[in-house]
């Protein structure tokens, strides 16, 4: 990197962010991210646009009790509407009311905005730039001028764009910052702009990419490369349109990477968790393929590439992933050797016997199921219960003998879905029924009704995801499903599969499995013989 003085880290996920489809945060939401951030050890945390909404006005209220350690908090707005009216503009008393130290403001660098956008000549936005930085300034507050449409506006007219950057500059702008809002530039063209303004600028420059073209974390660090100082971005690269540039993803690059250094000492081991946590409160499921922090971002299928791994986890992954606080998997598929075995028994607390033959049937088996539609590298509840059975550690604690679903439906009539179990428990038969929404619900209704009579634990588990996904789609109605069940005990989840071309059928598979996993890893509890063993 040319830039070897320290990195600030600049974060809008409370306000660029905010700004991707179907995200919204509640102002407690972004209090607590912006401790999160502050935790973290980021420079500046943008926190909204007074003028814009009463949320954003509100947060910033609250936000003054904030201990805030490491980060300086920002508002941000645009320059005034008018040259002339700058003391009295809306937009600049709502940043001044705030009472945040740092204000970020944006301001015309692309002359067709200038001109066609707002109406003005070249000199009057220069001055409208000149004029609201320099009130805000002498207000006491650090002033960061973010160059709108920059790199498209200097390409187009780069004496236009930098004459309005220097209008920043010359007001007292303590940073200016170089912004690819339409997202659409490419790293080489970031570079060398960046390059060409640091020869004419003073004070230090930032980049704020967008990723249209899919380049905003690698136009980032191109800027950072050519000697940037600044860089803004969110968590986990959310924001309008295909979002922002991605910090979870920049800040490693920067430091593992390009050897680079930020302002404040980032623990990246909290990187991972970082990540999750932003996406919990803003209720998403957190980005498996991710890179750096994503579930899959260590995870190892092939079973060559598995035996490597545990020779040597270098040999397949950039990094090791306790840097930042993720963790290496092995997946169990079609694709498994003897490696994966091994690699997912120690995993699961498993000891495997020295045994050739074995390893090879518990291979061989579970390339054959997943050959019928299987997937046991999401649903590891099932595959450790497979395993077990293997190896002689575990039996059903139940056997379904018999189930009957009764659907009725029909023009001016409720409809009505019924499930009949006859299960074996203990060598006593049991018959249940139960009423549902939708013949699975009945389903589970009716085979904890059944065990709990037996197994009283039952009654703290439920069910929280549930997925079904057709196998053979050129088959239509008599293809085979694969049905997904995620179950939780409110501290702990786990997943099942089923596989059937009878929804039914593939759901109580899933269902039993879920059921039977809870009961073995439950402690005190041990298998009800089967009155097919006794005999």
């Amino acid at each position: 990197m040319k830039n070897r003085s320290a990195i600030e880290i600049y974060d809008t996920t409370l306000r660029d962010g905010t700004q991707g489809e179907k995200i919204t945060l509640s102002v407690q939401d972004k209090l607590l991210i912006a401790e999160k951030l502050d935790d973290f050890g980021v420079d500046y945390i943008e926190g909204g646009w007074p003028s814009s909404n009463p949320k954003d006005e509100e947060f910033f209220r609250r936000a003054l009790d904030l201990q805030l350690k490491n980060a300086k908090l920002c508002a941000f707005g645009s320059t005034a509407r008018k040259p002339d009216a700058i003391e009295k503009d809306p937009n600049l008393t709502g940043l001044l009311n705030s009472e945040t130290p740092v204000i970020t403001i944006f301001g015309k660098t692309w002359k067709a905005h200038s001109s066609l956008g707002l109406g003005l000549e070249d000199e009057e936005n220069a001055e409208l730039i000149f004029r609201s930085v320099e009130y805000l300034k002498s207000k006491g507050r650090t002033v960061i001028f973010d160059a709108e449409h920059f790199f498209d506006g200097y390409k187009d007219n780069p004496a236009f764009a930098l004459k309005m950057l220097l209008a920043a500059e010359q007001a007292g702008a303590a940073r200016l910052v170089l912004c690819d809002t339409n997202g659409g530039s490419m790293p080489k063209e970031v570079y060398d702009i960046v390059r060409e303004i640091l020869d004419k600028t003073v004070v230090p420059i930032g980049i704020h990419s967008h990723n249209d073209g899919d380049l905003a974390v690698a136009n980032s660090l191109a800027a950072l490369r050519a000697g940037a100082s600044h860089v803004q971005g969110t968590i986990n690269g959310i924001g309008e349109r295909c979002g922002n540039a991605n910090l979870i993803s920049i800040i490693p690059n920067v430091i593992l990477k390009l050897n680079g250094r930020f302002h404040h000492k980032l623990n990246l081991k909290q990187l991972t968790s970082l990540s999750n946590s932003v996406y919990e409160l803003l209720n998403f499921p957190p980005d498996n393929r991710a890179p750096f922090v994503g579930k899959s971002a260590f995870a190892h299928k092939g079973g060559i590439h598995v035996s490597a791994v545990l020779k040597e986890s270098s040999l397949y992954e950039h990094i090791d992933p306790k840097t930042v606080g993720n963790r290496q998997r092995v997946l169990v598929s079609e694709l498994a050797g003897q490696s994966n075995i091994r690699y997912k028994a120690k995993e699961l607390g498993i000891e495997l016997p020295d045994n050739g033959d074995l390893f090879k049937k518990i291979v061989q088996s579970v390339k054959k199921l997943e050959h019928q539609g299987f997937q046991f590298d999401v649903a590891e509840a099932s595959f450790e219960l497979l395993l077990r059975h293997e190896l002689g550690q575990f039996r059903p604690f139940f056997e379904v003998l018999e189930s009957k679903v009764h659907i009725e439906s029909g023009k001016n009539r409720e409809p009505l879905d019924q499930a009949i179990l006859k299960i074996e428990v203990n060598n006593e038969i049991e018959m249940t029924a139960a009423d549902g929404d939708g013949p699975v619900n009945a389903l589970d209704k009716a085979l904890r009704k059944v065990l709990r009579g037996f197994y009283p634990a039952i009654r703290t588990i439920k069910l929280v995801d549930y997925k079904v996904r057709v196998l053979e789609e050129k088959k239509g109605t008599s293809a085979k499903v694969r049905v997904l069940i995620e179950t939780s005990d409110g501290h702990s989840t786990w997943s099942t599969v089923g596989v059937s071309t009878n929804i039914i059928d593939a759901s109580l598979q899933a269902l039993s499995d879920s059921m039977n996993y809870y009961l073995f890893n439950t402690e005190k509890v041990t298998p009800a013989p089967l009155h097919a063993e006794t005999e």
